[in-house]
């Protein structure tokens, strides 16, 4: 481990919840050098949906490579491209009757979002975008102006403008009725609120606690954005492809988003790749007005492409996370009914918020002692998430629940560590 301490920026932080070198992996198992297996309830923080290293994903690859595919090619066509983009017509968007252009930006997350609120403010010809507390949407500095974690927030070193911040859903509780307050600081011309652009939010605040939208909060927001023309964003970034059970975590509702982003478990297998969706008639950015060296990362449409035929020619996937969704969440309100805890989420993103908001890490470290990987979430790391892939088998699946409950019951058995 020395030389990622003596030549690995301070800034590294999962590598500290998870003190081993890790060699190899397999689907839901990770090993270390010492050959030492975890079961992964992480994955990758969403980017791994279908497993670590997935056969089919690999081949597909490994084949292009061989065949001197091209690797890089800016925004230029290629047939990797164009693969991807039949495919994902055929078997997204048109099964979904979804109409939208895409364009591919910056290969990770916060590039998505950025080409959104740029767009978003283009379109409109307004500033002022509404994000919602808890919300996180990338790292960069537009992203992270929507983003409400004071810690990630301070890091830009600069005042970060042009975002109202509005409450999510039952962030004041169940009795406040926070879509006729946001709707009031709309129709007040005196609320100091300037017209929004866009409002930009996720289903399933997942960095934020696992927070979810209901059915009845994100229709009704939906309704608002179009009586005062503005842009909706759904921001599908860790909880889409298939992570809450359909492709799209909003498909269960009746959200049509003028603007999606897509990335992590986009590419299938690991690799940086990311996409803004959008509505034709907003697609009027002028050639390059906004690009990115490596928004032509073919590698990553070939395993996207086959992670698009191996698991969304039906619903089978879909069926799978519904039936281990079920699995995880009674494991987690047995866990819950034994403290003082809350257990929240969708398919299969689901967590434990306990009332003591130092158990959550202590959880995480006894899991990692026991070889489960997982991690916390919350502005004060007081949600214990699960995130597993979704291809995850049920008997891994079952030993990482188990290996969870002794953790939790070693963590609350233990007094939390005393900073010198």
């Amino acid at each position: 481990m020395e030389i990622f301490e003596r030549l690995e920026s301070n800034v590294r932080g999962y590598c500290r919840s998870f003190p081993t070198v890790f060699e190899t992996a397999h689907d839901a198992i990770l090993v270390n050098e010492a050959g030492d297996e975890y079961i992964d309830f992480f994955a990758g923080a969403g980017a791994l949906n279908y497993g670590h290293n997935n056969p089919t994903l690999k081949k597909a690859l490994i084949d292009y490579v061989s065949a001197d595919g091209v690797l890089h090619g800016l925004d230029m066509s290629t047939s990797a491209k164009r693969a991807f983009l039949e495919t994902f017509e055929k078997l997204i968007l048109r099964p979904r009757q979804m109409d939208y252009k895409i364009m591919f930006p910056g290969p990770t997350g916060t590039n998505a979002v950025e080409a959104a609120l740029k767009l978003a403010r283009k379109v409109t010809g307004r500033h002022n975008i509404v994000s919602f507390t808890n919300g996180f949407h990338g790292m960069t500095l537009g992203s992270l102006a929507l983003t409400g974690n004071s810690g990630k927030r301070a890091g830009a070193g600069v005042p970060l403008n042009n975002v109202t911040h509005m409450p999510f859903c039952d962030y004041l509780g169940t009795e406040t009725d926070t879509i006729a307050a946001l709707e009031r600081y709309l129709e007040d011309s005196s609320s100091g609120m300037d017209l929004p652009a866009a409002f930009i939010l996720e289903t399933v605040q997942a960095e934020g606690g696992v927070n979810i939208g209901t059915r009845s909060w994100l229709e009704a927001l939906a309704t608002l954005a179009k009586r005062y023309k503005v842009l909706l964003i759904v921001d599908d970034i860790q909880v889409g492809c298939g992570r809450t059970g359909p492709f799209f975590s909003f498909e269960p509702f009746n959200l049509q988003p003028d603007i999606i982003c897509l990335s992590k478990s986009l590419s299938g297998f690991g690799l940086p790749m990311a996409l803004t969706l959008m509505k034709p008639e907003l697609d009027i950015f002028e050639p390059g007005e906004h690009n990115g060296t490596f928004r032509g990362h073919n590698a990553a449409f070939v395993t996207a492409t086959a992670a698009l035929k191996t698991f969304w020619q039906n619903d089978s996937l879909t069926r799978k996370v519904n039936r281990n969704a079920r699995q995880v969440r009674d494991a987690l309100l047995d866990i819950a009914a034994d403290h003082d805890a809350e257990v929240r989420g969708r398919g299969m993103i689901q967590g434990i918020e306990f009332a003591d908001q130092t158990i959550a890490s202590r959880i995480s470290q006894e899991a990692f002692s026991r070889g489960l990987i997982i991690e916390t979430a919350g502005p004060n790391d007081e949600v214990i998430k699960t995130l597993p892939p979704l291809t995850i088998s049920d008997d891994v699946l079952t030993r990482g629940l188990e290996i969870l409950q002794q953790s939790t019951l070693a963590a609350t058995f233990s007094e939390p560590a005393v900073a010198n």
